[in-house]
């Protein structure tokens, strides 16, 4: 991404055009394993269901893990970079969600090297898909990789996901740094993408013994807006395996703290929840659960 600056120029000395209509949100993480494919999945499809035409890019060359958690990996023929290399139509390769209408995957691909995405390739990926969509979600890789670079590089919104850990909180903090200085925005003068925490794997009872940081720590020190919080759910696994996004998962309490963060994400007030301890009824003590 040496040369961003000057590709970036060559480009946009027009006008933005049809890019300026979809909103372009990433979903990004400094570190590996924090829930961020997982994430993504589960803030695309919640804002589909409110009604908004969404696609999720899997930016994760050579990895290829959003198709799982959609449950769609079956119907995968073409992916990102053979619409980059122009080996197949975007038609050709968006896989349509069974499950959610107006809901679209655009799969990574296992036997490409993250070199196969070109700045020119995902702005043309990126322009077209702006004509037909309302939300473009691109679930990055974790890291500062080039897959990474080009998924910050284009974004009007970042959900910066992060577990309650010393290590995943310093990681994400150094994502900020690039968002704010590494971005089509940052290069252009425009407004600063629009930044949010999405803390997940929360536990209240080990940050009561002080085995995690709490939100406050989290919030105190990468000082963005919390978008939610997600609590440690056994039915994130669940419903991973099984290829469904976990906020189709309406009684889980990872389910409805996603669909508050949606909520909150298209600006509407939702409180917090699932932050404190649950205490156990009488039953529950009585039989040790």
């Amino acid at each position: 991404m040496s040369d961003a600056r000057t590709t970036y120029q060559n480009l946009y000395d027009r006008e933005l055009g049809d890019l300026a209509l979809a909103k372009i949100i990433v979903v990004t993480s400094g570190k590996g394993g924090v829930g961020k494919t997982t994430s993504s999945a589960a803030l695309g499809t919640g804002i589909a269901l409110r009604g908004h035409k969404t696609v999720i890019i899997d930016f994760d060359v050579g990895l290829r893990n959003l198709d799982l958690i959609m449950g769609c990996e079956r119907r995968v023929v073409y992916d990102f970079v053979n619409v980059i290399n122009k080996e197949a139509t975007l038609n050709q390769a968006l896989i349509k969600d069974k499950r959610t209408d107006g809901l679209y995957i655009l799969p990574a691909s296992q036997t490409r090297d993250k070199d196969a995405l070109s700045l020119e390739g995902v702005d043309a990926v990126l322009q077209e898909l702006a004509q037909d969509f309302d939300y473009i979600i691109c679930d990055s890789p974790a890291g500062i990789e080039r897959g990474a670079q080009m998924a910050l590089y284009f974004a009007d919104v970042a959900v910066v996901v992060t577990n309650p850990e010393v290590s995943s909180v310093r990681d994400s903090d150094r994502i900020l740094g690039i968002l704010q200085s590494k971005s089509r925005r940052a290069e252009r003068g425009e407004a600063p993408i629009e930044e949010h925490l999405l803390i997940t794997r929360y536990h209240p009872e080990r940050v009561s013994a002080g085995e995690m940081l709490s939100v406050e720590d989290v919030e105190e020190i990468l000082a963005i807006p919390l978008l939610g919080v997600i609590p440690e759910s056994e039915s994130v696994l669940k419903a991973s395996n099984q290829g469904t996004p976990v906020i189709l998962e309406a009684e889980s309490e990872a389910g409805l703290a996603y669909s508050d963060a949606v909520d909150r994400l298209m600006g509407e007030e939702r409180p917090m929840r699932f932050l404190d301890v649950q205490k156990k009824g009488f039953f529950k003590r009585l039989l040790g659960g």
